[in-house]
């Protein structure tokens, strides 16, 4: 067991520089390359975290550009609708107005040809009746010579 123990002493002497070198090559690779990466990697994560926050500001700032968009249409739209509704009801009240103007003409006309046409009436039945005594009185004056001959 002696054998075995010295033999094992004897390796590990000889592992002891290839660990030191193992170790420096370590330390080396660790100042040198991988601080360098990590640093690197960082800024990449903090550059990469910045653009995502401001792609997210951005989407929130375009989304609330948006919804103001959306709500200058409406009431542009509400603004419009409200100017037609108005002119509608100004051109139906005008409509109105136009159709009780003609109608109390017409009947202002009607009434004007009524009595025009009374009037004609009246006069037909006086002329009538005056032509009924003469007619009248031509047809008694033939009965009566007709007789008399």
């Amino acid at each position: 067991m002696d054998a075995t123990l010295h033999a094992l002493g004897g390796i590990l002497l000889r592992a002891v520089p290839t660990l030191i070198v193992v170790i420096l090559l370590h330390l080396y690779l660790k100042a040198v390359f991988f601080g360098p990466l990590k640093k690197v990697l960082a800024e990449r994560r903090a550059a990469t975290a910045g653009a995502r926050e401001a792609a997210e500001a951005s989407a929130k700032l375009a989304a609330a550009k948006s919804a103001e968009y959306d709500a200058a249409i409406q009431q542009a739209r509400a603004a419009i609708y409200k100017e037609q509704e108005e002119e509608r009801k100004k051109w139906l009240a005008d409509q109105s107005r136009r159709i009780e103007e003609t109608r109390a003409h017409a009947h202002e006309a009607l009434k004007d040809a009524r009595g025009a046409l009374e009037t004609e009436a009246a006069a037909a039945k006086r002329d009538l009746e005056a032509r009924s005594a003469e007619l009248a009185e031509a047809i008694a004056q033939q009965v009566l010579e007709g007789r008399a001959a």
